[in-house]
């Protein structure tokens, strides 16, 4: 790799951070909150990190996303100054009486302020969850 193509790639990752936060009715019983800590690199415009869904289920189980990637983009509009996209698959068990497990889905949409707080929605099978609260952890 060239010098200049090596100082270009390290310049496209200064400015990168960690953020972590909910996305949900964290209020509401049973509600689906989706947890994220995602790796932001704001010079390339990516996103990537992984989730955790939990809500009130028969089992109790967390879904874990493992591996999310995405885009951030600026908006230049008022109050909503990104936009970020996320993608990703997670290991579902089929449920009794049949066995085994597929890959299913995973997606999530947010229209966030700098300090990451705004609106935005997420799809993991055939859930689909939208119009919910998105809050960095303090």
């Amino acid at each position: 790799m060239s010098t200049t193509a090596t100082k270009e790639k390290t310049s496209r990752l200064i400015g990168a951070y960690l953020v972590n936060g909910t996305m949900g009715n964290v209020d509401m019983p049973g509600a689906p909150i989706m947890h994220f800590s995602l790796v932001v690199v704001p010079g390339a415009n990516s996103v990537s990190g992984s989730v955790e869904i939990t809500q009130g289920s028969v089992h109790g189980e967390p879904i874990i996303i493992r591996s999310v990637k995405g885009i951030i983009r600026a908006t230049g509009f008022g109050k909503v100054t990104k936009v970020v996209a996320l993608e990703g698959q997670y290991t579902q068990s089929v449920p009794p009486p049949a066995i085994g497990t597929y890959l299913a889905q995973f997606s999530a949409h947010m229209a966030i302020d700098d300090s990451w707080d705004g609106q935005g929605g997420f799809t993991y099978g055939t859930h689909e969850v939208e119009n919910v609260p998105v809050h960095k952890n303090k």
